[in-house]
């Protein structure tokens, strides 16, 4: 029987509703407990209580730490597969910076829920019962961290929050899942290109994400800019910018502070086409780096970690390729 570490960390799969004054919020106990227990049918689990916030206040330094905790429990036991619990607000975030960073070819995946654990059609349970089965699956392995959610199971790049409150709202613009949970098993139908990890201690590097709209200018990105170590914008279509944003963009570029471009629609990627005044060709010309399809909060985490290796244009261009 394969041995599951269990890691909780919080969210809307760990709490109740109030029905009194229906508000959400944690309880003393983890309503997944008695699931736990039924899932010792599928594996062996081992539980750790990492955390217990909504996903609203896990932070860049939580996720690195719940990293750091993965691989030392991964260096310490002969784990099979982990599974982690998380809120969904921030699930995504959590699950990439951790595709990141961690060595190792053990199946990780991160779950959550929609509805709280007494609300009517409940999804944390099965959710944790689908995860148990990826982490436990040998075709797992070596997949980086994977999102499952809703019977689908996506890779951590790829993987969005696509409504507010739908319980099919994990979805991979573009891609799609790369396998499926049943009854029966579990069943991949693509095999994701991973990339090599990045190795960090720390992540003290100050990265700002903001997103372009019509007739912005510079104001917004002056007055942002004081004290940051880099930038992601979400620019307009294929890697666009209204021209009166050059202008404090060049100015951050020349003091040696990187400007990350992606996308504000959620299906394509940035390309260097246009050539007119704000044009991605050229953007690129004057040094903004261009994301092969990231979201921005996904490029947000990935230029943080970059910057803890370094500041150099072209290395940090070649990680972004990637």
């Amino acid at each position: 029987m394969k041995h599951i570490l269990l890691i909780h960390t919080g969210g809307t799969i760990a709490m109740a509703e109030d029905k009194q004054n229906g508000g959400v919020n944690t309880q003393n106990s983890h309503p997944l407990e008695n699931t736990v227990r039924e899932l010792e049918e599928l594996a062996h689990i081992s539980s750790e209580n990492f955390l217990n916030v909504p996903s609203p206040h896990v932070t860049p330094e939580h996720m690195l730490d719940l990293g750091k905790f993965i691989q030392k429990r991964l260096d310490q036991d002969a784990f099979d597969g982990v599974v982690i619990t998380h809120g969904t607000d921030t699930l995504e975030e959590t699950a990439f910076l951790l595709d990141l960073i961690l060595k190792t070819s053990v199946p990780v995946i991160v779950t959550g829920a929609m509805r709280s654990s007494n609300e009517h059609g409940s999804d944390g349970p099965y959710n944790l019962i689908s995860s148990i089965k990826v982490a436990a699956s040998d075709q797992s392995a070596g997949k980086g961290v994977l999102v499952v959610f809703n019977e689908e199971i996506h890779t951590a790049k790829n993987v969005t929050k696509t409504h507010t409150s739908n319980i099919a709202t994990f979805q991979s613009p573009q891609y799609g899942p790369i396998g499926i949970v049943t009854k029966r098993g579990v069943f991949f139908h693509h095999t994701p290109v991973k990339s090599a990890c990045i190795s960090i201690t720390a992540l003290s590097k100050k990265v700002l994400l903001l997103k372009a709209y019509a007739g912005m200018d510079g104001t917004l990105i002056e007055n942002a800019a004081k004290g940051i170590d880099g930038l992601v914008i979400e620019a307009l279509g294929q890697g666009n910018l209204p021209p009166g944003t050059v202008p404090s963009l060049m100015r951050l570029i020349s003091e040696g502070k990187p400007v990350v471009l992606v996308s504000r629609c959620f299906n394509g990627i940035v390309q260097d086409i246009y050539s007119y005044e704000g044009g991605g060709k050229k953007l690129k010309e004057a040094g903004l780096i261009f994301s092969n399809g990231l979201n921005g909060q996904k490029a947000r985490l990935k230029l943080m970690v970059a910057l803890e290796m370094t500041s150099d244009r072209t290395s940090l261009q070649q990680l972004f390729d990637q």
